[in-house]
């Protein structure tokens, strides 16, 4: 055990990490699993309305502005000239505790507003989409869609509550939330889905997932902390306009290409091939995004390693952990796609049914689903250049995340209209790997103009 210990230590894995770590396991393996309940339980066009549906939801990346992780970043800044008191009282110098005070008002505030303007969005957006688009086949849409969208609402009121709470060093505890959130969202899911809740089952999740979550920090110190915190009187407050939106507009510009890069698929499959074509879009970027959300895991759970070599400019420790740990992490993407390559073409070599339903028919054929393996592995290499140098509390990526975007949404609209499925993939196929040399330049260039030669 103390073996296992040492080895945990060196690679900087702390209980914060395993949770975190544990959750993205579990993400990806109930992704995957996830996508047996949805093609056994929902019909090929339910199916297509099912992952829209998420498509569209996820817009709420334009109310969040990667508020939640400045969040986290401003709080810690604040916390760290302050020590614990008890679990639930900090003490230290008042501007501090006003500073602090000033910034759980202002996520409040800031996030009633834009939850409650993104619940009449989602509404008018959903209802005018599926009102156009969604007319084929007999499908209960409406009432499911008006609980999605109460559902994301509510939840995007409660990110910034954790996110506060996480930059108050509680990074275990908030891990352990996250965690539970997961497990309880997998068993909502395909609980719901074998009890014939069919389309309702992503709202039904939500709400759930909420009130988990409301009931954990209700019923536990987090309660009294944040009530303490809040009560300060503010004499001293954090000016979003001069401190935190010259950092934000730049990550909320990352989010909001990231949208247009990975979003748009099922909306204009939906929309020019129908509801089929776009569930078979939906089920194999299903079964794509649980692969880099365990062969990411390796990287991401680095992240504190990683920052506190920068601090202590161990540079020569911190690049042969990276190129080890890139490796690692590349191999296991690439061993997933091809197992998942393998899995698709035995199912449909051996007619596996399920039901009355033929699983084979669920996925994208084998030319768009290879074109759209291809940018996941590439994405691997970039993702992870990306952490490494973001972990220098930099967003090197900007321009390059925005010209991403822009060529990857123009590219989906149009070779969608004109040529459909494979016009969408082709088009985000040759477009990752053309950036991919950018990518690596930005990464090969900042690396040597902060660490030197």
């Amino acid at each position: 055990m103390s073996l296992v210990k040492a080895f945990a230590l060196k690679l900087g894995i702390d209980k914060s990490i395993f949770f975190t770590s544990l959750a993205r396991v579990i993400q990806a393996v109930g992704g995957v699993v996830s996508i047996l309940f949805v093609a056994r339980y929902l019909t090929g066009i339910e199916q297509g309305f099912y992952y829209t549906f998420g498509s569209i939801v996820a817009i709420q990346i334009f109310f969040e502005l990667g508020l939640n992780g400045i969040i986290t970043q401003y709080v810690a800044h604040e916390t760290a000239h302050l020590q614990w008191k008890t679990s639930t009282e900090l003490t230290g110098e008042h501007k501090y505790l006003s500073r602090l005070s000033s910034l759980l008002h202002f996520c409040v505030k800031w996030y009633l507003c834009f939850a409650g303007i993104l619940l009449v969005t989602l509404i008018i957006v959903g209802f005018i989409f599926f009102g156009k688009y969604g007319t084929v086949g007999d499908v209960t849409w409406k009432l499911p869609w008006s609980l999605l969208a109460i559902g994301t609402a509510l939840n995007l009121l409660l990110a910034p509550v954790l996110a506060f709470i996480e930059g108050l060093g509680k990074v275990k505890e908030i891990a352990k939330i996250r965690l539970y959130q997961q497990c309880s969202s997998i068993l909502v899911v395909w609980g719901g889905l074998i009890l014939g809740a069919k389309l309702y089952v992503s709202g039904i999740n939500w709400l759930v997932v909420v009130l988990l979550v409301t009931s954990i920090l209700f019923f536990s110190d987090f309660r009294k902390l944040l009530l303490n915190i809040w009560n300060v009187s503010l004499t001293e407050k954090v000016n979003y306009r001069k401190e935190i939106f010259p950092y934000q507009w730049k990550i909320a510009l990352s989010w909001i290409s990231g949208y247009f890069i990975f979003q748009l698929f099922n909306p204009v499959l939906f929309a020019t091939e129908g509801a089929v074509v776009a569930g078979q879009m939906g089920m194999t970027l299903a079964a794509l995004n649980g692969i880099q959300s365990l062969s990411i895991s390796w990287m991401t759970t680095k992240v504190p390693l990683y920052s506190g070599l920068i601090a202590m400019k161990d540079y020569l420790q911190l690049d042969t952990i990276f190129n080890r740990t890139l490796k690692q992490s590349v191999f296991i993407n690439g061993l997933l796609l091809v197992l998942m390559f393998v899995i698709v073409w035995a199912i449909r070599h051996w007619h596996i049914v399920i039901g009355d339903m033929v699983l084979g028919n669920r996925f994208l054929p084998y030319v768009p689903m290879v074109l759209m393996m291809v940018p996941l592995f590439v994405n691997q290499f970039i993702s992870s250049w990306a952490t490494y140098l973001r972990c220098h509390k930099q967003e090197p990526f900007l321009v390059n995340s925005i010209c991403a975007g822009i060529v990857c949404c123009l590219s989906t609209v149009l070779l969608g209209k004109w040529f459909g499925v494979f016009g969408v993939t082709g088009g985000y196929c040759c477009i990752t790997i053309a950036l991919m040399p950018w990518g690596y330049w930005i990464y090969k260039t900042k690396k040597r103009d902060w660490h030197g030669k």
